[in-house]
């Protein structure tokens, strides 16, 4: 996370922004479409991210140089290996829920963790076997279920 914190005017400001989704004192999460243009424009070395940043209207200077290249190579990266963008701290927080969860949110969960101790198990068989020189081929362990 960059050391810079905005000022309650500065958030004020880039919060009005069509390309921030939302905006703390302390970051910015932008949306998926900027994250694309950004991507697209400075493919080939056509645009620099900066110049993105300022058609768009956010204000690179306010922003902060460095966080505009990390953003930016993260982004390149992100499309460059998975061809899609998205947001890694979605639901990837750790936190645990402030809420009680649902019954229906409580029967998704225990169906996916079941599913999950499923393939474990499936995956331990066929280690198994192979300790035991039951499976030898690639195919035949691909094969099984």
């Amino acid at each position: 996370m960059s050391k810079i914190v905005f000022t309650d005017s500065q958030v004020k400001k880039l919060s009005k922004n069509k390309w921030i989704k939302n905006i703390t004192n302390k970051a910015i999460t932008y949306t998926d479409e900027f994250k694309i243009k950004l991507v697209k424009e400075c493919e080939n070395f056509k645009k620099f991210p900066r110049d993105v940043f300022k058609e768009c209207g956010i204000d690179p200077d306010i922003v902060g140089e460095c966080r505009i290249h990390n953003v930016a190579y993260k982004w390149r990266t992100q499309y460059k290996n998975r061809g899609i963008i998205t947001d890694t701290r979605k639901g990837s927080s750790g936190r645990p829920l402030e809420r009680e969860l649902t019954d229906k949110e409580k029967l998704e969960k225990a169906e996916a963790k079941i599913k999950l101790l499923e393939a474990e198990n499936e995956l331990l068989k066929k280690n198994e076997m192979i300790e035991k020189g039951l499976l030898i081929d690639i195919k035949s362990i691909s094969n099984l279920k």
